[in-house]
């Protein structure tokens, strides 16, 4: 069932727009007779020229509009300078009424760069239908389609133009929720790392579970993944690194460690490098962002370590790789455990618990229980400690700093930070990141 209707008017000119009153006119009258109630939402997107008020380009429409009074709250002309900034307003109206189902009336000419449009600023949550521009004259024109999977037609220049376009708005938005804020470690020395934890605030997400410096996309989100490089490209001019050369773990909450410059595993939650400039990073929303750095050697690393990371070994596993690939002493290796869920807040399932307390019966209270509270921290350290690494090499804030600088819990400070424990499916997520300086 189609949730809103988006007609595309953007690039008509205006020795058309005659034509196009009893066109659009058509349009509403089919949509209003043919929608179950209530009627779907209508987007009318027109150009809004540089130098003009936005009442004297709406005037060729109103004939069209006025006359349709079960579509008057639900029908909105949205004016932009560019397709992208129109449709970035569509999208943002979508989401604040969970909407995700949409049918787009346009030229025939313009589809091929809608789907470019439309690739970038949505996500596979979105469904969209494509209508050409034409009168429509029975309801079953209102009826969802399949999701359209047509190869890109349009000339790479066009594509690249499209993404340029896209960028341009997306880099001139504000900042939301406050300005970007980055958490370091005292621990490791500034004159050879740069490192840091993100927070939550100083992006553009505005989804409230995403907003706003949310640095992760998925099929299953609605942040696409323009927004979350925008989000990076601002992080990383604030932290003073290069995004170009900036590179994440492939989570599969496992052990599997990547060496930089050589082949790349599918997946992997650590990563390990001695390249001079090269951001590597690991990603938290209640797993531990962990990162590490060896300044005898100059190396370092980063890991993504959740509850079954941590029980495969993912932080000494990336510890090992340092010391086989680049020489590291083990005792050298300054380790800091990122924000992350605390074990006030994080409950497992009884048989999963039973895996920390063998580890030690201080990772785990209310035992008993169905779901004892874990904490995923102590069981970190323990394993690192038992591999080598020395106790006050390692920065668990939660013991070691009361007044938190770094390791606060994510679930218990929802202003500063995502939690996937907290907010359910549809969770933003920060990171750990740390290079060596050139």
């Amino acid at each position: 069932m189609v949730e809103a209707v988006l007609i595309d008017l953007f690039s008509l000119p205006a020795n058309l727009q005659n034509n196009i009153r009893g066109l659009l006119h058509n349009i509403l009258e089919t949509i209003e007779k043919c929608s179950s109630i209530p009627a779907p939402l209508v987007y009318v997107i027109c150009c809004q020229r540089q130098g003009t008020e936005r009442n004297g380009e709406q005037e060729f429409l109103l004939p069209a509009l006025r006359d349709f009074q079960s579509l008057k709250k639900r029908l909105e002309v949205v004016h932009a300078l560019t397709t992208a900034a129109a449709l970035y307003t569509i999208k943002q109206r979508l989401d604040e009424k969970d909407l995700s189902i949409v049918k787009v009336i346009l030229p025939t000419l313009r589809k091929d760069l809608m789907k470019v449009y439309i690739d970038h600023l949505f996500t596979a949550v979105y469904q969209f239908e494509f209508e050409d521009l034409q009168v429509a004259t029975d309801c079953k024109n209102l009826q969802i389609a399949e999701p359209w999977s047509e190869e890109q037609r349009l000339p790479t220049q066009d594509v690249a133009l499209i993404r340029s376009e896209i960028q341009t708005y997306l880099e001139s938005l504000p900042s939301l929720n406050g300005e970007l804020t980055i958490l370091r470690s005292s621990l490791i020395p500034g004159d050879i790392f740069l490192h840091g934890f993100t927070t939550r605030t100083g992006g553009i997400s505005y989804i409230p579970n995403l907003s706003s410096c949310n640095l992760f996309s998925s099929s299953k989100r609605r942040d696409p993944q323009v927004v979350v490089k925008e989000n990076l490209r601002r992080l990383a001019d604030a932290a003073g690194f290069d995004p170009e050369t900036f590179h994440r773990v492939k989570i599969d909450h496992a052990n599997a460690v990547c060496i930089m410059g050589k082949t790349e595993p599918d997946s992997y939650d650590g990563i390990v490098t001695n390249q001079k400039g090269i951001t590597i990073a690991a990603p938290g929303a209640d797993c531990i962002p962990v990162l590490f750095a060896d300044p005898v050697r100059k190396a370092c690393g980063a890991a993504h370590s959740g509850w079954k990371g941590t029980l495969l070994g993912v932080s000494m596993a990336t510890v090992n790789a340092m010391v086989s690939e680049y020489g590291c002493n083990v005792k050298d290796i300054l380790v800091v455990l990122g924000p992350s869920v605390g074990p006030c807040c994080y409950k497992l399932p009884h048989e999963s618990a039973k895996e920390f307390h063998r580890i030690d019966p201080k990772c785990v209270r209310l035992f008993d229980s169905a779901n004892p509270y874990v904490d995923i921290r102590r069981a970190t350290r323990i394993l690192l400690e038992s591999g080598g690494i020395l106790p006050e090499n390692i920065q668990d804030d939660s013991i070691t700093d009361q007044n938190q600088n770094i390791t606060f819990c994510t679930a218990c400070h929802p202003d500063k930070f995502y939690s996937h424990f907290r907010d359910g499916t549809n969770f933003g997520t920060q990171i750990g990141f740390i290079s060596i300086k050139d």
